[in-house]
């Protein structure tokens, strides 16, 4: 069991969208898991056939606590990665749990993708609770930003006080 599962919703694989949550992942207490979506294979995803990898990424979401979704904003929306991924889940895949919505971007002018784009869809996929989101601007992540790094830790440290459930 992953009481936190960090999902990164960016295509690259040097993508700054998942050294931020690598940032995150340091900050974390316990168990904690990662899964790239680009990982998962493209035609099963967008089809929505059964895949061993397809079933083991559903079974993470099913089995964690907490849900930390990052993505870069692209024409001010998540990726299609994330958008195949979330149409592929059971209709309440996050019932229960708490969901963090994390955003990265060129320019200020994505902000409110997070608002208006991610936690519509969140909450449609039943979260119990959805976070405060995070956007974070592309230069401030390599090099990490000194302005940042409190606004990790408060996130952080709001996903460290939710109460998990026991590991068996």
């Amino acid at each position: 069991m992953t009481p936190v599962l960090l999902i990164s919703g960016s295509p690259s694989a040097t993508s700054r969208t998942g050294r931020l949550l690598d940032h995150v992942a340091e900050l974390l207490d316990g168990a904690v898991s990662l899964l790239h979506l680009r990982d998962l294979p493209a035609e099963p995803l967008l089809l929505g056939r059964d895949h061993p990898d397809i079933v083991a990424a559903e079974r993470s979401v099913a089995e964690a606590d907490v849900i930390v979704l990052a993505t870069p904003i692209y024409k001010a929306a998540y990726t299609g990665l994330v958008k195949a991924f979330l149409d592929g889940l059971p209709q309440k895949a996050f019932a229960g749990k708490t969901v963090v919505p994390i955003a990265t971007g060129g320019t200020q002018a994505h902000l409110l993708a997070v608002d208006y784009a991610l936690r519509p869809v969140l909450s449609v996929l039943g979260a119990r609770h959805v976070t405060r989101g995070l956007f974070v601007l592309d230069t401030q992540i390599t090099p990490l930003a000194e302005e940042l790094r409190p606004r990790l830790r408060e996130l952080a440290d709001e996903v460290n006080a939710v109460p998990l459930r026991a590991v068996a």
